[in-house]
Formats: structure tokens, sequence, C-alpha cells
């Protein structure tokens, strides 16, 4: 392929939107991109234009990189339910997890109240470290069991749950141990992740408040 009509390619695949994700903020960068053959035959760009072109190829790569994650991170795919640790390009850890089910819980009676237990996904950061955490349950914990809901918060706390150490990202999500090992692999969780105890140990013990968490 000339370089014309790789400048061509490497643009109309920008302007696309056609960035290959890998995670969460990996990609297969803009310099493999001009390796990509096109799909249908395209316009050609004027030779004078040729510099500009590339100019703008170079700086959204130089944006696309400054963007990359540095530092250790972790990466959450859901749909294998599978956890990377991370640091850079370079992968440290691999662990099988258990992600959100996707199931709907509603509330009877009529109160109008469900909820959808789905881990969610984005962009975060671990907000909190807890060791051997408890686990505060929460209305629907006690609806789907079909208990009433408590008032006192001390019928609502229970220990050992969570495993040894859970870390937070935001509006009660945790990245915590699990009691049931054999489902990990599967969506079955409320919206934590769920981690074994030899993975998630090496987790806590690498990930530094703030870290990023990618999760898709």
């Amino acid at each position: 392929m000339d370089t014309k009509r790789r400048i061509v390619v490497a643009v109309a695949a920008v302007h696309a939107g056609f960035l290959i994700l890998v995670g969460a903020a990996h990609y297969d960068g803009l310099r493999k991109i001009s390796a990509w053959a096109p799909s249908s035959p395209g316009g050609e760009v004027a030779e004078k234009d040729l510099p500009k072109v590339r100019r703008n190829v170079q700086q959204l790569q130089r944006r696309m990189d400054a963007l990359r994650p540095r530092g250790v991170h972790i990466v959450i795919d859901t749909a294998e339910n599978k956890l990377y640790l991370r640091k850079g390009e370079s992968v440290l850890r691999t662990a099988v997890v258990s992600c959100g089910s996707g199931v709907v819980l509603e509330e009877p009676g009529g109160k109008n109240r469900s909820w959808i237990f789905d881990t969610p996904r984005g962009e975060f950061a671990v907000k909190s470290k807890i060791k051997n955490p408890y686990w505060v349950k929460p209305d629907w914990a006690f609806i789907e069991e079909g208990e009433p809901v408590p008032k006192k918060l001390d019928d609502r706390i229970e220990a050992g749950t969570l495993g040894d150490y859970a870390l937070g990202f935001g509006d009660g999500y945790f990245i915590h141990g699990t009691l049931y090992t054999r489902l990990l692999g599967r969506n079955v969780t409320h919206g934590c992740v769920r981690v074994g105890d030899e993975d998630l140990k090496e987790v806590f013990r690498a990930v530094p408040l703030g870290a990023k968490i990618y999760i898709y």
C-alpha cells in the first residue's frame, strides 16, 4: 500500500471511530492503522494536503498516548469475568472473577422499587482499601431473601461475607472476596466483583489508593 493510500485509510478510520480497545484504555494504536486494508476504495488525498493529514494523525496519536494508563491499575472484563492487574503495558496477574448477573429485582407490594444487579462500566478509581470488611446489608438483600427490612443498623451488619479484603470504587461497589469460589467465572453477583482469596490478596497489596479501575 503506498503512502498516500495509507494516509487515506488512517484518516477514514479515525473519523469513523475505528480505534480498537483491548480491555480499557489499551488500544491497537495508530502505528498499526497504516497496515489496515481499506474495506472499499476511498478518495484520494491531494499531494499538497499530505503533510497536514500526517500532522493530524500524529497529533491524535500523541493524544491517545497521553490517555494510556500509567502505573499499577486494574482492568475488568465483565463478559469474560477476568480481572487483569497491570502496570503500564505489562500484565502482572490475571484472575478469574465473578461480575454482575444483570438480574432485576422488584420489591413486592407495589412499592415501585427495583434493582438491577449489574457491574458498572467505565473508568473508576480505588477509593478505599479495607481489611476484614463487614457487609452492611442493603434493603434489597433482605427483600431478595423474603425477609423484613430491619430498622436497626446492627441488624444489617454481617461479617465474613466479603472475604479478607475489599477495594471500594464508589456507590457501594467493591472488589472483594467470596465464599462461593465455585461460582468464579460466572456472572452471578449483585454488581460487585468477587475474587478468589490468593488473587485478591495480591491485588490488594499491589494497588494503591487512587489507582485506576477500568471496567468494560
